[in-house]
């Protein structure tokens, strides 16, 4: 599902206006951070970047969210996401529509930090495992391979959450009055099986989603300034080098929606469908899989394809915004300083 090269270059001959706002007065931009890259200090500024770009867009998202989740779990709840708006803002109010907010906050905030931090502790630890050499001719086997070891431990982090949101979210009476109240329902009706029952579809869903989001990414961004602009990446300002990383997020998460639709689906159905006696988890998603049908699986996948398009663009451009707050380069398109 990785676009090639040829794919991105189709857009050579557009103008660079398309992806940087021209901004004279502004000079180019150079990293100059006290932090070394790859220590333990720069993967500690990454993870927190992370924990910020992901827990404040998916928060910010929740609505839209929420009415996806509902038209996957109730076929036909609602004709689209603008009648999802209307309906809800007309019978719940603002309120109704962040609906979980509290668990979308705190879960996605752990997970960006795992995500982040991890990617870049991982991408230095295989390319130093791997060589110069190789790490250079195989970079994106690298990012692939860096991206889903830190997806594997962010998920930890996020499930927890991401149970209790989709059981507010979607259920036909309200689940709990409050975070905490959820937390205890849960915890007293299923233990800590309740938690993390929807483990293994999230790596299902999300290790595809993230390899894709990072390694599409730092090919976008890489073949942008290779072959759109005209010039290095350090003679380009924050804003020309953030706007850079904004249209890359946006184009790598199209992809990323597409790639983990089907497991998102079932993820959602997992959290509200109640297990027949001795019936296991694996089993549970046997039946709902056949239940859906094809068809089924891609429901809510237009809402989904704005909602992570948004996202991921969101996300990056929130991350290396923090990034170059602290004196770091943005990410991708050039080769970061070695650790000596």
């Amino acid at each position: 599902m990785l676009p090639t090269t040829q794919t991105l270059s189709a857009f050579k001959g557009t103008s660079q206006k398309l992806f940087v706002a021209p901004s004279p007065a502004e000079k180019p931009f150079v990293a100059h951070s006290t932090i070394e890259i790859n220590s333990p200090r720069y993967f500690y500024t990454c993870a927190v970047g992370g924990a910020m770009a992901c827990g404040l867009t998916h928060y910010a998202l929740t609505p839209v969210d929420m009415l996806k989740c509902r038209m996957q779990v109730s076929k036909g709840l609602y004709k689209g996401i603008f009648d999802g708006f209307k309906q809800v803002s007309a019978k719940e109010g603002l309120k109704g529509l962040y609906l979980g907010g509290a668990p979308t906050l705190l879960g996605y905030s752990m997970q960006g930090m795992g995500k982040y931090g991890f990617y870049e502790y991982f991408k230095y630890l295989y390319a130093s495992l791997a060589g110069e050499e190789t790490a250079a001719k195989y970079k994106t086997t690298l990012f692939l391979s860096a991206s889903a070891s830190a997806e594997f431990i962010a998920d930890i982090l996020l499930c927890p959450m991401e149970a209790l949101k989709v059981k507010m979210q979607t259920s036909t009476t309200p689940f709990a009055t409050s975070f905490l109240g959820g937390i205890r329902k849960i915890n007293a009706a299923e233990g800590i099986n309740g938690f993390y029952k929807g483990l293994a579809p999230l790596w299902l869903r999300q290790i595809p989603y993230t390899m894709v989001k990072f390694a599409t990414f730092e090919k976008t961004v890489e073949t942008i300034y290779k072959h759109l602009l005209s010039k290095p990446k350090d003679q380009y300002s924050k804003t020309e080098q953030l706007g850079v990383t904004f249209g890359a997020g946006y184009f790598a998460g199209i992809f990323c929606a597409i790639v983990s639709h089907p497991a998102d689906t079932l993820v959602s159905k997992l959290n509200n469908v109640a297990k027949a006696e001795g019936e296991s988890t694996g089993a549970l998603a046997v039946r709902i899989l056949k239940d859906l049908g094809f068809t089924g699986v891609w429901a809510g996948l237009g809402p989904r394809i704005f909602m992570i398009g948004t996202l991921t663009a969101l996300q990056w451009f929130i991350y290396d915004s923090f990034k170059v707050q602290t004196g770091l380069p943005t990410t991708g398109g050039a080769a970061a300083p070695k650790k000596e």
